[in-house]
């Protein structure tokens, strides 16, 4: 699921036009310039069902970081757009179910990024 994910991120234009092609899991590098977009898996679990397992169900948190709060918040509006009610490929279905924004501690307020916070439900099944 994680490399589709983000492969469907990498490949959406409106997401892309806000973050090119600065999409990763887990980090971002130190160094590369933002906007960018963080995302990590939170929970996730194979589903079972009477006849064996059943389809991945996760929460995945995308964050999206931006020296303006205009840029985090322009590529979290971006990736609702692209995610949220999306069904295609493996994934069965993604929600959107919470959003949050926030902007990174540090001493150096010129240099603290602003983040917008997404969180998604995601049922999938690889095909």
């Amino acid at each position: 699921m994680e490399q589709e994910l983000r492969a469907m991120m990498r490949a959406n234009t409106a997401i892309t036009a806000q973050v090119g092609q600065r999409v990763e899991w887990g980090t971002h590098p130190q160094g590369t310039p933002l906007p960018a977009i963080v995302l990590t898996l939170a929970s996730g679990f194979e589903g079972l069902h009477m006849n064996g397992t059943g389809p991945y169900e996760g929460r995945v948190q995308v964050d999206c970081y931006g020296m303006t709060y205009g840029a985090a918040k322009g590529a979290g509006k971006a990736v609702i757009a692209a995610l949220h009610a999306y069904r295609g490929g493996g994934f069965l279905f993604i929600n959107h179910t919470s959003s949050r924004d926030t902007r990174e501690g540090g001493t150096n307020e010129a240099e603290r990024p602003y983040r917008t916070g997404l969180d998604f439900n995601i049922t999938w099944r690889p095909i």
